[in-house]
């Protein structure tokens, strides 16, 4: 099964795994570690290739499914971080008769995040903005079109305050100040590409916005002048939320 550029799969026996130090303890975060190790070693080392077996499997430590499922987890960040050189991720159980078990989880794993969880719902972030004269507004020039606030998806390794301060930044040109969460909403109805889920911000800027990124204009609108405008995504809802917590 392929996740991005890395294939992974699951063999009865497989090479040394790279960089695997010996004898972990018998538990999950010795094991997890010893399979990041191994494939950030690998990686760094430009192998194509690399081996990863059951590890801390016993009768007083993890099941063979155990071991299966830290496996594919930390099979699947690493082709998520977008590795240069490895292209193939071999797994193998600890022993011939948990293979049919620890084939099955591994690949069950994979597959239902490569079928469902990876579908989302999908992260996103929104900022309203407060500078002088109002609060700042973008005016999309892809679909859904319409007036938004600055905001966008978040990439895979940030966290949600350095999504919305990047954004914040490429679409208005404005360093944020006094970053404070307001809202997560969820509605399955409230983006109509995809089922996105957006925390909203609040902040404060100093300087002029400027259009960037995918905006077709930025506007600095006074508050009460919102309710007139047409809106992308539930933006209209987010800001009348806003103003009558301001109330």
């Amino acid at each position: 099964m392929r996740l991005r550029k890395v294939e992974i799969e699951v063999l009865w026996e497989a090479g040394q795994a790279a960089g695997a130090p010996p004898g972990p303890p018998p538990d999950e975060h010795g094991v997890r570690v010893s399979y990041r190790r191994a494939l950030e070693e690998a990686e760094r080392q430009g192998h194509r290739e690399v081996s990863l077996h059951a590890l801390g499997v016993s009768a007083d430590g993890l099941s063979v499914t155990a071991s299966g499922k830290i496996m594919a987890q930390e099979a699947i960040r690493f082709a998520r971080s977008d590795p240069v050189h490895v292209r193939r991720v071999a797994c193998a159980p600890d022993d011939r008769a948990g293979f049919e078990p620890f084939r099955k989880v591994v690949e069950g794993y994979v597959r239902h995040f490569l079928e469902v969880l990876a579908w989302g719902p999908l992260v996103t972030v929104d900022v309203i903005i407060e500078v002088t004269g109002g609060i700042v507004l973008v005016e999309r020039s892809n679909p859904p079109f319409g007036f938004a606030l600055p905001g966008g998806f978040v990439d895979y390794g940030e966290s949600l305050e350095e999504a919305v301060r990047r954004e914040a930044s490429e679409e208005t040109g404005l360093e944020l100040t006094d970053l404070r969460q307001f809202h997560t909403y969820s509605d399955p109805s409230r983006d109509p590409r995809f089922h996105t889920v957006s925390t909203v911000f609040t902040a404060k800027a100093s300087g002029s916005p400027r259009a960037g990124d995918d905006a077709a204009a930025v506007r600095v609108v006074k508050p009460e002048e919102t309710p007139g405008l047409t809106f992308a995504f539930d933006h209209g809802k987010v800001l009348a939320d806003w103003l009558a917590q301001r109330r």
